[in-house]
């Protein structure tokens, strides 16, 4: 009796560690958007500190330079912040491009893990049906043997 082989294993195996490249990518583009992400927000949480600065400053003693610094950096910080959002924006679509992809990888693996399950089955059919026509086999040809002596 055979041992039942999967032919398309190797391809299987292939599709596995790509899929799992595909996911490391995946994940490494998601740490990046987090990241991006917290420096928004960081930035977002200066600006926010330097506006209220700002206004404290206004009600003291304003000092023009001062003032003009700040705003001077308030102005660079919301370039920054533009800028970060707009790389954001890229990177969410990134995120979702390799999403797609580690889908479409996970399917592939999937379709041929199917059909290895559906090939080993019919295998194992196609052995017990073997050995049942092997025992049948047997049976008539003891049957045979126990007909002549019978005689």
């Amino acid at each position: 009796m055979s041992k039942f082989r999967f032919r398309l294993a190797t391809l299987r195996k292939l599709r596995e560690i790509r899929r799992d490249e595909l996911r490391t990518k995946l994940a490494e583009a998601s740490r990046a958007t987090q990241m991006l992400d917290e420096q928004i927000m960081a930035v977002g949480s200066e600006l926010t500190n330097l506006q209220s600065e700002q206004r404290a400053a206004i009600a003291g003693s304003a000092d023009v330079n001062v003032l003009l610094e700040t705003q001077r950096y308030q102005a660079i910080l919301r370039a920054q912040q533009s800028t970060m959002q707009d790389q954001a924006g890229i990177l969410k679509a990134e995120v979702e491009r390799r999403r797609q992809a580690v889908v479409e990888a996970d399917k592939e693996v999937r379709l041929l893990e199917k059909l290895n399950e559906r090939q080993r089955n019919e295998h194992q059919k196609q052995m017990q049906r073997a050995e049942v026509k092997e025992l049948d086999e047997i049976a008539s040809s003891r049957r045979k043997v126990s007909d002549v002596w019978a005689q």
